[in-house]
Order: structure tokens, then C-alpha cells, then sequence
């Protein structure tokens, strides 16, 4: 019988549910624990028991079998996956079985790739990346460490996402669009490059 693996997941707000059920229905994960702040008061999690707060992650470093910083915050999310690391727990991706994720497309350690998403063709997914429910990242995309995509952006191929930048809800990039790092774009915009 296959060993039981367990996933530290710190954050049990919005996005940490969605992380944790997704690395649940990936099969990859049989086991799944929080880490949050507001512990003790929060000792459960959409079922799941949350064991400490971010103090307690060195503790836990021999009890499980990898990490995920799963906050949409992009500068909480980098220091959070640098105490995983720091703790020696090994920093994971996980990816919802029903995104689609091309075979040549490369995902870094730490990112999420949600429902619906699709990663296309040598597509390059940086650390701590999330793509969101239904977010297109098109062929030869590179999006950058710790980019947020929101629920729904679309990018056209060739498009480029800076470091840390955030395109909410709804956004959409055309052919060779590149996104400065650190930017925020509201939802709903359409960008496009410039001649």
C-alpha cells in the first residue's frame, strides 16, 4: 500500500480552500493541514484541521511531505515560501485535475493552477505563480514569479507578466503584451501592445 501523502497549506482563507480541494481531488494529496494566523480560535478549515499558526511551521517540517503558501497577497505569498524553504519543507505546485496543462509547458515550485485554467504550449509558469479558475495562459506565455491572474483573465500568446503583478478578474492581454512588475491592472481591462 502507497504511503499517505500530507500537504501543509499556509492560509485557510478564500484561496487556501481552493488550493486544499484541489490538491485533494488531484490525487496527489491524501492528506491536508493548515497553517493560519488566526489559530487557535480557527481549528478547522472546510473540514480539514488547521494545527497552528505560521510559528509552528518548523514543526511541522517532519510530519509532512510539502508546502504551499496559498494567499493571494504576492509579497505575503514570496515570505511565506521562503520560511517553507527555510523550514526544509519541500515548496509544491499544486494543479486542479480539471485545468489543463500542456505537456510542454513548464509550472516552478509554489504556484497554483486552478479549475478551468489552461496552460498552454512552452508556457512558463514562474515560483508562486496563481493562475485562477479559468484564466487562459496561451501558448509562449511567461508569467513571472509570484504573478496573480485572476478568475478569468485571458493572455494571448507571447504575452509576458512581470514580477508580482496582478491582473484581476476579467483582464485580458493581447499578442506580445508585456505586463511591468509590480503592476496592478483592474478588473475587466483589455490590454494591447503598443506598435
Amino acid at each position: 500500500m502507497s504511503q499517505l501523502r500530507k500537504l501543509l497549506v499556509l492560509g485557510g482563507g478564500g484561496h487556501g480552500k481552493a488550493v486544499a480541494e484541489a490538491a485533494l481531488l488531484s490525487g496527489e494529496w491524501q492528506q491536508v493541514v493548515f497553517l493560519d494566523d488566526r489559530w487557535p480560535e480557527l481549528k478547522i478549515v472546510c473540514g480539514l484541521p488547521v494545527v497552528g499558526d505560521l510559528r509552528h511551521l518548523a514543526e511541522n517540517a517532519g510530519t509532512t511531505d510539502g508546502a504551499i503558501a496559498a494567499v493571494g497577497n504576492n509579497g505575503l505569498r514570496r515570505t511565506w515560501q521562503r520560511k517553507i524553504t527555510a523550514a526544509g519543507i519541500p515548496l509544491v505546485s499544486v494543479v486542479h485535475p480539471r485545468a489543463c496543462v500542456s505537456p510542454s509547458a513548464s509550472i516552478r515550485p509554489g504556484s497554483a493552477i486552478m479549475s478551468l485554467a489552461v496552460v498552454g504550449t512552452e508556457a512558463r509558469v514562474g515560483q508562486g505563480v496563481i493562475v485562477n479558475a479559468g484564466a487562459v495562459v496561451d501558448h509562449d506565455v511567461t508569467l513571472d514569479d509570484y504573478a496573480h491572474l485572476g478568475v478569468g483573465v485571458c493572455l494571448a500568446g507571447g504575452v509576458t507578466v512581470g514580477e508580482a503583478a496582478w491582473l484581476q478578474a476579467g483582464c485580458s492581454a493581447g499578442y506580445g503584451v508585456v505586463i511591468e512588475p509590480g503592476l496592478v491592472i483592474e478588473p475587466g481591462r483589455a490590454l494591447i501592445a503598443k506598435d
